[in-house]
């Protein structure tokens, strides 16, 4: 009595429906964040039974950190280190990230909030966009030139992004991505200080 209608099954394809539940979660936790994406959400997203999720993942910690791991190693190992200042801020700085909304930035800075979301972010993230970003500067500080550089990048989309705030909100984004990049190159000696180019 009062059963719940079952969720469309995939084919027993363990590695598509891994990557179903991946993709899924990435495009939830970019729109509404780790604490109001739940599983039962994101299992219904991918068309999966709830309980393959907590088989391959475990919870939603760790489905959360798995999700941030792919899309930021996507980022990170998608262009010369030179790009990638130019390359986050395309994605922060547009109205919705990248089509489908899966920019990892976005689903960080909806994520915040919730505690176990940000030590995910602390523990898993920081060190590899620092380590990237660090290589971009022959100074004997480069890593805390990279992490201000990152801190900014959270800045500016926590108050274009979350909070709204005037005039930052409303910038075109490309006249943000000019200033930005001329800043950043500052830090970061190597980095192009080219504003980043929309797909055509």
């Amino acid at each position: 009595m009062g059963e719940e209608p079952e969720v469309p099954r995939r084919r027993h394809d363990s590695a598509a429906t891994r990557a179903a539940l991946l993709q899924a979660a990435s495009e939830l936790f970019a729109e509404r964040g780790f604490d109001q994406t739940t599983v039962r959400d994101v299992a219904a997203h991918a068309e999966v039974n709830q309980a393959l999720l907590f088989r391959y993942f475990g919870s939603k910690q760790e489905l959360f950190a798995e999700v941030l791991n792919r899309d930021s190693r996507q980022l990170l190992e998608g262009a010369p280190a030179e790009e990638l200042p130019g390359r986050i801020l395309k994605g922060l700085l547009s109205d919705r990230g990248d089509p489908g909304g899966e920019h990892p930035f976005t689903a960080m800075l909806r994520s915040f909030s919730d505690e176990r979301a940000a030590r995910v972010l602390r523990e898993e993230l920081g060190g590899s966009y620092v380590e990237r970003l660090a290589e971009l500067s022959d100074s004997d500080d480069a890593m805390l030139r990279a992490d201000l550089v990152l801190a900014w990048f959270f800045g500016v989309g926590m108050v274009r992004s979350v909070l709204r705030k005037q005039p930052l909100a409303d910038a075109p984004a490309d006249a943000l991505s000019e200033h930005m990049m001329r800043a950043i190159s500052v830090l970061l000696e190597r980095s192009d200080s080219s504003t980043p180019e929309e797909d055509s």
